[in-house]
């Protein structure tokens, strides 16, 4: 299944989707070239060799992004990325494809519930998304927005947004599911929308129940430690346990800890006052690696950039563990 990711930030719905593949290699990095009207090839292994065959379900044939730093990230680890305002962009340069995928800003329709349709969405960035539907038509859709846009605007956003689908032939499925029931201990929602066209096999996606959940919660598991500029501590008051990786465990307290889950990562992220990990009843920032756990990315996945850079990218990420659930289940 061929897909796009607009938005496509540091690459979460592709390396989501790529890990849905069954029997998915290492991804590694490719060429660093860049031109937006060029294909995205096959990405490779750490021995080099294009992936092929049944590894290949979900390969992504193009990306775009404006924010340059996301797009050095995503460069390190995939071939090309369209770094341009998705605005700017001509549809006949984006190649045909079965999925469109786009995390996209929750925002308000100036003149929903006039004309209750494409139209009242001119001007904002899901019209783009849009006008990318309208032209390539792809058999299916996978959207994700925070869990807001159900009731912005008293639901009209929403309501708007599933009518404009409607209006170019897409059936939708939606459901809010939180990042904490995929293997990683934020308390993070957001809403999916899963749409098809008309005449395309409707997937039975949602609900996603608790036997469809592909990662169980553990009460351990321990991986690599931390970076010592990030001060190493101990958790827990005299429980000498260092944080080497993400544990979905206590959901009641919002503090991240051993026994903790912490609280949605952009708001982690992208303050001054970010939360973070108690270490002998003091409060450290989460470290990049954390948040890429986190996310469910590799570790130094976003190495390169800035920390401020790091922890902004990371905070717009999708999740990809929720992203391969999905991923499994519209595998059709």
């Amino acid at each position: 299944m061929k897909f796009i990711e607009m938005f496509a930030g540091i690459g979460g719905f592709r390396y989501g989707l790529e890990k849905a593949n069954k029997g998915s290699g290492q991804l590694g990095a490719g060429s660093r070239s860049s031109e937006c009207s060029r294909p995205i090839r096959n990405s490779t292994n750490s021995e080099g060799d294009a992936r092929q065959g049944d590894k290949d379900y979900y390969r992504c044939v193009w990306a775009n992004d404006i924010d340059k730093y996301a797009c050095q990230v995503y460069r390190k680890h995939y071939e090309e990325v369209c770094e341009q305002d998705i605005r700017t962009v001509n549809t006949s340069i984006i190649p045909e494809h079965d999925l469109l995928c786009a995390g996209f800003p929750c925002q308000s329709f100036s003149i929903a519930g006039k004309r209750k349709g494409f139209e009242d969405t001119r001007g904002t960035l899901f019209f783009e998304i849009c006008r990318v539907i309208r032209t390539k038509r792809p058999g299916y859709l996978l959207l994700e927005n925070v869990k807001g846009l159900l009731s912005h605007d008293d639901g009209a956003t929403f309501q708007t947004i599933i009518r404009t689908l409607d209006e170019l032939g897409y059936d939708c499925q939606w459901q809010v599911l939180n990042s904490k029931d995929y293997g990683v201990p934020q308390n993070r929602e957001r809403v999916f929308i899963i749409g098809h066209s008309r005449g395309q096999p409707r997937p039975k996606v949602f609900p996603i129940g608790e036997a469809d959940k592909v990662y169980p919660e553990t009460d351990e598991q321990v991986s690599h430690a931390i970076d010592s500029n990030y001060h190493k501590g101990w958790l827990d008051n005299q429980q000498r346990t260092m944080i080497r990786s993400v544990n979905a465990v206590n959901k009641d307290n919002p503090m991240y800890g051993r026994n903790n889950l912490t609280p949605e990562i952009s708001s982690c992220l992208n303050s001054v006052d970010a939360m973070g990990v108690q270490i002998e009843n003091r409060i450290r920032r989460l470290t990049p690696i954390e948040c890429e756990r986190l996310q469910g990315f590799p570790d130094n996945w976003t190495q390169g950039i800035s920390d401020t850079q790091r922890y902004k990218c990371l905070g717009n990420a999708v999740t990809t563990n929720v992203i391969e659930a999905i991923g499994r289940q519209l595998n059709i």
